[in-house]
């Protein structure tokens, strides 16, 4: 089967490399060049968890998990580095629900163990989880072994090709996976994707002591925020879907409001990180109304994005999906 993939971030890479194994012919076409800061994949990390409240997401992480140990065995490259993560919310049962029943390890540990070991403020909660199969995915090295495994299994990587109308492309399947740019690339094939991209920033700071630092998740403020670990530098910390709608096509600039609301979380949360920003960057989220996936088949175009903000921990998994959706083609 000859297959077009449009776009190559990770989802892209992954579906790529995983048809490309199965004996298909591959050609991925990036408009820009692999590891550009335009779209959703670029950076150093990015938080990897199997903690969801929901099981069907939990059970997908485990799926992935298996993936990438099988992708660093493969590529000879560390792609997680796993210090564990904290969960912070109100009502911790539906997720604790969900890890017991899907077998995950965890614990449940009061305000004053997670300061005491971490430095994390939760004075106003009970407790917290912490999950130490968890941490983060190395975003570079993910990308380079994706790309290197597609292309070894004989996948062609077309840098700088820019993709105007689906109907163009040769092949017996085109799989798209183009982030921010995939709803008005698919409405050229008369596919309507409900999902909006938005530009979102994240800010870097330095840690006060080299320790520790699993990534966290808080969800006890009206609004979700987010760390974990940036090599070299110390912390990369968010603003969970504070982004505004945006045209990827657009240069963007970080929210200052959004660098001064972290850097506020910080000085409240972090104990152990000091809350002067270092700098600050922005990607795109492209976001499902429910913060689903969409993986979809429609005759020979396969739907790879959007991924709601969330996506990268699954790419491994996602990456089979989309060459099993391509398969039933």
């Amino acid at each position: 089967m000859r297959v077009a993939v449009v776009g190559a971030g990770v989802m892209g890479l992954a579906a790529a490399r995983s048809l490309a194994r199965r004996g298909h012919e591959v050609v991925v076409h990036e408009q820009f060049e692999l590891g550009h800061t335009r779209g959703s994949s670029h950076g150093a990390s990015r938080i990897f968890r199997l903690s969801y409240p929901e099981r069907e997401w939990v059970e997908l992480a485990q799926r992935s998990y298996g993936l990438w140990r099988e992708l660093e065995a493969e590529s000879g490259r560390t792609l997680l580095e796993l210090e564990g993560l904290v969960d912070a919310e109100r009502d911790p049962e539906p997720r604790l629900a969900a890890l017991r029943e899907r077998g995950v390890v965890h614990e449940e540990l009061t305000a004053a163990e997670a300061r005491e070991r971490f430095g994390f403020a939760y004075d106003d909660v009970e407790r917290v989880v912490f999950t130490p199969d968890a941490g983060i995915s190395l975003a570079e090295n993910t990308l380079h072994a994706f790309a290197d495994g597609a292309r070894a299994a004989g996948a062609e990587i077309r840098e700088g090709t820019r993709i105007e109308r689906l109907e163009d492309l040769e092949g017996d399947v085109v799989i798209v996976t183009a982030g921010g740019w995939a709803p008005q690339l698919l409405a050229t094939a008369g596919i309507e994707l409900e999902a909006q991209p938005t530009r979102e920033t994240v800010a870097y700071f330095a840690l006060w002591e080299e320790t520790p630092l699993p990534s966290v998740i808080d969800s006890v403020e009206p609004d979700e925020f987010f760390a974990l670990r940036a090599p070299g530098v110390g912390a990369k910390v968010g603003w969970h879907h504070s982004g505004r709608p945006t045209d990827p096509e657009e240069d963007g600039e970080p929210d200052p409001v959004v660098v001064e609301a972290v850097s506020n979380w910080v000085a409240r949360r972090l104990t152990r990180v000091d809350p002067t920003p270092l700098s600050a960057e922005t990607c795109i989220y492209t976001n499902t109304a429910d913060l689903r996936f969409a993986c979809e088949l429609h005759g020979r175009i396969v739907v790879g994005s959007a991924c709601s903000g969330h996506g990268f921990k699954f790419a491994p998994a996602v990456g089979e999906q989309l060459a099993d959706l391509a398969e039933r083609r």
